[in-house]
């Protein structure tokens, strides 16, 4: 290695390396060029490259190249870790639930079968543990999910260590049945399964905050609302003590006498300066230079690293964000803004889903759309809201939204749902309609284990509930009529094709439930929590009507122009059509504007090129072309975009595309 880089390349006995930030902020080239570097590096060490996302796009990245002997390339399936974890597990958590509790086989197996939106988080921590334990590889390189859901992944332990809490209330009953009729206290094989399920956690916990064996290395670009995520995943790595010592700035623009490039890169420096203020001086700063060309593959690959410097002596800045935030003067729009803009969204939608790729805009075009609406139907009350763990409202508008109601316009509202507020909710309700329970419980039932099995019963739920959560909210709201339009941003791809499947999955869950309460009617009464179950099935049954009315609802596809945004879109589209609901715009997002410099105009080129391949992909959709443009920091600007986003209202029936 004969150039500065990162100090992860040259650290001795490093275990697992995670890359994580921002959807679409380039993790996955970033994770994919730093494996094949080590793996080159280092021929005699066994190197994996893993996926956590859903929406994986490793095999994009390498596009066909053959990896070296050394690395072996994993995109995690959730469906498939769960089953091999089911088939491992489940005999022994089967016995451990019969002997804690009245449950019997069929309960159990009903609650631990379901498959909820999250278990990827899950078994990516079991897989990474238990390849960590057994030294199976000499380094691991991550490739994490966008933004929030790294988040829930570096949480596991949290709630891994809740399910043993579970486990252990279980085995209660056990220990001191053996204790009192065999006098034995020895832990017996049920014991220890549990015991070794603690030792893993606590181990990989030790390896996460282990700097010689663990590095998380935050990836952004120089734009606010990658920069609001990364500062959000920063505080979070330091609140759980995981080490950080390198931070990528990707895609950064050079001074070169075009005025597109230019305009962009002062605006980089300014957010690099707010970037290094936030960071500390623990952690260098690495730049990588915008490239002309897609990197993907051997060469592109290869070549990534060989465009990195360390970024000096950027002082500090105050942050020119937040509600003060002030436009410079004569800032507007790049023209053309907008290419082939479709028909306004009609009236009647009551729900509009902007969906796709991390890092594509979604956030951007899900304000400007909610804007344009209430504007063009001021007599509606329009809602936008934000299920994504990893909220960007607040950044997007320089406004705080959070989990309240907050008004933006006279009839427009914005809330960023905290989907884990949503189910501790639930669970306090749970827990109240418990407590009632076992106060009146007769005297002829003694329960004093079953009581604490009843009490953690909520613990069993996996990952990912909170979101179910956080969208019965929003039903909720859809049920009452408090709003007449909602327009959601949504989580990437991977994350919301199973948010769209929550109907069907929240429905196994809720048959859960009342199978139990039916079954043990005589026993198990908890008359206020049924009826909140029956509530949400009720409101769930008119959630998915709305979906499936292309009349009521749509989704709007939102991409970027590069081959691997285009393979993700091709599998939103796929998923959306299985599920029936209508997708009827594609809005191509961030091209370059049309410019007279040499990477301006290979940039223009190759997009030029994709939006073919768009056209061609997605015949029967409407199309549209939206130039990059500079930040769009205030309602005004979003409201000008959205302005130009639609055709005017009174040509929505010339075209049913929206």
């Amino acid at each position: 290695m004969t150039r500065p880089l990162p100090s992860f390349f040259t650290q001795p006995g490093l275990q697992v390396l995670l890359f994580g930030g921002k959807g679409g902020v380039g993790k996955t080239t970033c994770a994919t060029a730093s494996a094949l570097k080590m793996a080159a590096f280092a021929p005699d060490r066994s190197m994996l490259l893993v996926s956590t996302d859903p929406a994986h796009s490793l095999r994009d990245s390498l596009a066909g190249q053959v990896p070296p002997a050394n690395l072996q390339i994993l995109e995690l399936d959730a469906a498939q870790c769960l089953a091999r974890f089911h088939e491992r597990n489940d005999a022994m958590l089967q016995e451990i639930a019969a002997a804690g509790t009245f449950l019997d086989d069929e309960d159990v197996k009903r609650f631990l079968g379901l498959s909820i939106p999250g278990m990827d988080e899950l078994m990516a921590f079991i897989g990474i543990s238990e390849w960590a334990d057994a030294r199976r590889y000499d380094c691991m390189v991550v490739d994490t999910a966008p933004g929030g859901h790294t988040l829930r992944l570096l949480a596991m332990p949290d709630m891994i260590g809740r399910w043993l809490g579970m486990l252990d209330a279980l085995l209660a009953k056990r220990r001191y049945m053996r204790k009192v009729f065999s006098r034995s206290v020895s832990p017996d094989r049920l014991d220890i399964f549990v015991s070794d399920w603690k030792s893993c956690v606590a181990r990989m916990e030790r390896l996460l905050r282990d700097p010689a064996r663990c590095r998380f290395v935050p990836v952004t670009v120089a734009e606010p609302l990658a920069l609001e995520v990364t500062a959000g995943l920063l505080r979070e790595l330091s609140s759980r003590k995981i080490p950080v010592t390198d931070i990528i700035v990707n895609r950064l623009h050079c001074e070169n006498g075009c005025p597109v490039c230019s305009a962009a890169a002062s605006t980089e420096q300014a957010q690099i300066r707010q970037l290094a203020e936030v960071s500390g001086p623990s952690a260098s700063l690495w730049g990588i230079e915008l490239f002309a060309e897609e990197v993907r593959g051997s060469e592109p690959l290869a070549g990534f690293w060989e465009a990195c410097w360390q970024i000096e002596g950027t002082g500090a800045a105050t942050y020119s964000g937040g509600p003060e935030h002030v436009l410079p003067e004569g800032h507007v729009l790049h023209e053309p803004a907008v290419v082939d803009p479709p028909a306004a969204p009609a009236s009647g939608r009551r729900l509009l889903l902007l969906a796709g790729k991390g890092g594509v805009g979604k956030t951007t075009l899900s304000c400007a759309t909610a804007i344009r609406f209430a504007r063009d139907f001021p007599q509606k009350r329009i809602l936008l809201f934000s299920t994504d763990p990893a909220h960007s409202l607040t950044a997007c508008l320089h406004v705080e939204i959070g989990n309240r109601f907050k008004d933006l316009l006279p009839n427009l509202a914005a809330i960023e749902i905290d989907a884990t507020v949503e189910f501790d909710k639930l669970k306090a309700r749970y827990s109240a309609d418990v407590a009632r329970f076992l106060r009146n419980l007769s005297s002829n039932f003694d329960l004093t284990f079953d009581r604490v099995v009843f009490e953690k019963l909520m613990d069993l739920a996996p990952p990912g509930l909170d979101e179910i959560m956080a969208l019965i909210r929003i039903v909720n709201l859809l049920a009452d009529g408090s709003y007449d339009v909602f327009v959601l941003d949504c989580a990437p791809t991977g994350h919301l094709i199973r948010l769209l499947e929550l109907p069907d999955i929240v429905n196994e869950w809720l048959k859960s439930f009342f199978n139990l309460f039916l079954k043990y009617e005589r026993i198990f009464r908890l008359p206020a929590f049924a009826e909140e179950l029956i509530g949400i099935s009720r409101n769930l049954k008119k959630l998915r009507a709305v979906l499936l009315d292309p009349v009521q609802s749509a989704l709007y596809a939102v991409g970027i122009p590069t081959q691997m945004a285009l393979g993700e879109t091709q599998d939103l589209l796929a998923s959306c059509d299985r599920m029936g609901l209508s997708v009827p715009l594609i809005f191509l997002n961030l091209m370059t504007p049309p410019s007279t410099c040499r990477l301006c105009r290979r940039l223009v080129e190759r997009e030029s090129l994709e939006a073919d391949a768009y056209s061609r992909s997605f015949p029967d959709r409407h199309l549209t072309l939206l130039y990059r443009q500079p930040d769009l920091g205030s309602m005004e600007m979003l409201g000008e975009l959205g302005r130009r986003l639609f055709a005017d209202i009174r040509q929505e029936g010339k075209s049913a595309t929206a």
